[in-house]
């Protein structure tokens, strides 16, 4: 048996924005989002395993309860995919160790996904390019392909085609979590109830958001984000609003649900304010966890060659 492996970082995404279309006649909506990949990262290893074993998936890490061990999870089935378009071995052993919130709007299952498909490029010494597997990402959903690219990327579709966006500085995050996740398709069917009867445009960055990221400008960042899921989210899950209120309180220069939900995301000015709202979140009661994080950070990577 071949135990050589390799590990792979990959990691969360905020959504700085996300503009949501109208239903489409395929029953999806169109979205335009702006994402930032954050320093808060799932390290997936990927090994050779005994002949004729299958694929296996185990878990471990502050994150890992309640996530398929099984092919439903999205890690294998990005293995799969790998496996009959290049006709691969699947005799592979997969290891997450994880970070990233469950159902927590940071597109933690997609990153996992896209790191299988970087480390089953390393692995088999493929030679792919960074668009070749983000156009493999794409068949498995619609934030796994940024989990590739990393670093600030417009979306546009189902979020699915990315565009670099032109920016500059590091930002400080505060990312508030919540005890219980948020099903995505229940937030976008109730973002649906809430605009029924109305007319709605077709998704667009905003010319603030792409403004404050060209100037590196975090005051402005925070005030441009937003997040047409978010009243949606906060519908669902009325405590949302208490987070977002304590965020404002103390100081944040901004605060988005990010993505579906139920993270709460705070921009910060430097390391000192997000030291001082980590402790307002954490004493306040309204939370169930309090991470830091900084971004833009790269996408997923080989760390480390087993």
């Amino acid at each position: 048996m071949n135990n050589r492996g390799v590990i792979v970082r990959t990691p969360a995404k905020i959504n700085l924005q996300l503009a949501v279309g109208p239903i489409g006649a395929d029953g999806f909506h169109e979205v335009t989002t702006v994402f930032q990949a954050i320093s808060l990262f799932d390290d997936v290893t990927l090994k050779f395993a005994a002949e004729n074993s299958g694929i296996a998936i185990t878990l471990s890490g502050a994150t890992s309860n309640g996530v398929p061990a099984t092919d439903e999870n999205l890690a294998v089935r990005a293995a799969k995919l790998m496996a009959d378009k290049y006709d691969l071995s699947t005799d592979l052993a997969i290891h997450l160790k994880k970070e990233i919130p469950v159902a927590g709007g940071m597109a933690g299952g997609s990153a996992d996904a896209a790191g299988v498909i970087v480390a089953m490029d390393a692995l088999f010494e493929i030679g792919l390019s960074r668009a070749e597997m983000e156009a493999i990402a794409a068949q498995l959903g619609s934030d796994v392909p940024f989990g590739i690219s990393g670093g600030i990327a417009i979306g546009r579709g189902r979020g699915d085609e990315l565009t670099p966006a032109l920016s500059r500085g590091n930002y400080h995050w505060v990312l508030a979590l919540a005890g219980q996740g948020l099903s995505t398709p229940a937030v976008y069917q109730e973002c649906d109830r809430l605009r029924e009867g109305l007319d709605i445009a077709r998704p667009q960055v905003s010319d603030s958001m792409m403004q404050a990221l060209r100037a590196g400008d975090a005051t402005a960042l925070g005030a441009a984000l937003s997040n047409d899921l978010q009243p949606a989210a906060c519908s669902l899950r009325p405590a949302l609003r208490l987070v977002l209120d304590v965020g404002r309180d103390y100081g944040a220069l901004g605060g988005i649900v990010s993505g579906s939900g139920p993270t709460v995301a705070f921009l910060v000015e430097d390391e000192e304010k997000s030291m001082d709202l980590t402790v307002a979140l954490s004493s306040s009661g309204v939370v169930a966890g309090v991470v830091r994080a900084s971004g833009p950070v790269h996408g997923a990577r080989v760390i480390e060659t087993l």
